[in-house]
């Protein structure tokens, strides 16, 4: 097997993660334009399109020459629940399109809501019959099958699927409050998560986040319930900002790129909180989080690029 062939065959979907990340980034920069009147969401969608089109090349000649290989990625207990990484990228790119063109968008949300359903009956029939998994495989990583539902009504309520929507919420808000259970139980009484996998600990902040979010297009109001979300979310943040000497000291793995669509999250919940609550001092908050979300962003593009090249990704795991 030549040296390309064998970096098809170590293709990981985990690289989806980067799509995520980058829609969560456009969204954002959506948002914000409003806000700061400036307009870089145009650019950031298009290279948004690129990196998903690539990687959704790369994946399918993989799936057509090595299909065994995508098979075992699929028996992985966390390689497994980043294939609806695909789905969720399908979902945010129809967010990202509902300025631009509504018939596009809608294309998308029914793809991406439709195959993320389908991800989430099969991800969780295999973990209801499973025979190989133990607690010490869960990892936050395990939200992304089913708390990923929570993304669907964003556009779908824009859409006009409005019990639809409540469908697919309320899926991923019960089962994060089960799987977070489950996650802080591992992380508390067993032995710390690998270091590849430490970074998914930022996948905490996504469910309260898009939940609030998803919550506030469901009743357009700012109730009790949509601030336990986003206070949440916040608390989660500050929480994770206090390790950052941990994060600081791992080495450069895809894993990274799950700083990046959590923090596009909590901006875009923050930016939703100061539209809704008018307090002024929830823009100083979705300020910072956007400089801090577009310049995590550029450092992992370009760590990843160099990974690349070093041919330090694609590559069989020891």
């Amino acid at each position: 097997m030549n040296a390309n062939n064998n970096r098809l065959v170590n293709f990981p979907v985990s690289f989806f993660s980067s799509v995520m990340g980058l829609a969560g980034l456009t969204i954002a920069w959506q948002r914000a334009e409003r806000l700061f009147g400036v307009n870089v969401s145009a650019w950031l969608l298009a290279l948004t399109i690129g990196v998903f089109l690539v990687l959704a090349g790369f994946y399918a000649a993989k799936w057509l020459r090595h299909p065994q290989a995508v098979a075992k990625e699929f028996q992985h207990p966390v390689r497994l629940n980043f294939f609806p990484t695909l789905s969720i990228s399908l979902l945010l790119l129809s967010v990202a399109f509902l300025p631009h063109s509504t018939a596009l968008s809608l294309y998308l949300w029914v793809g991406g809501a439709s195959l993320h359903l389908l991800f989430t009956l099969v991800v969780m029939s295999i973990w209801i019959h499973h025979t190989k998994f133990e607690i010490t495989h869960i990892n936050p990583a395990w939200f992304i099958p089913v708390v990923g539902n929570i993304i669907v009504p964003i556009a779908g309520t824009a859409h006009g699927f409005v019990e639809i929507s409540w469908f697919f919420f309320s899926i991923g808000l019960v089962f994060w409050l089960v799987l977070l259970t489950l996650v802080f139980y591992r992380v508390i009484f067993h032995a710390p998560l690998p270091q590849r996998l430490v970074p998914t600990l930022f996948i905490l902040i996504a469910p309260p986040a898009v939940g609030f979010i998803s919550y506030a297009e469901l009743t357009s109001s700012l109730d009790p319930f949509a601030r336990v979300l986003y206070y949440v979310a916040l608390f989660l943040t500050l929480l994770l900002a206090t390790q950052v000497r941990l994060f600081a000291r791992l080495k450069f793995a895809l894993s990274w790129w799950a700083y990046s669509f959590p923090l596009a999250a909590m901006t875009l919940a923050t930016l939703r909180m100061q539209r809704m609550s008018g307090v002024e001092g929830f823009v100083d908050i979705g300020q910072v989080l956007l400089a801090a979300l577009t310049l995590i962003i550029a450092g992992l593009a370009a760590l990843t690029v160099r990974a690349i090249f070093r041919r330090e990704i694609c590559v069989e795991e020891g």
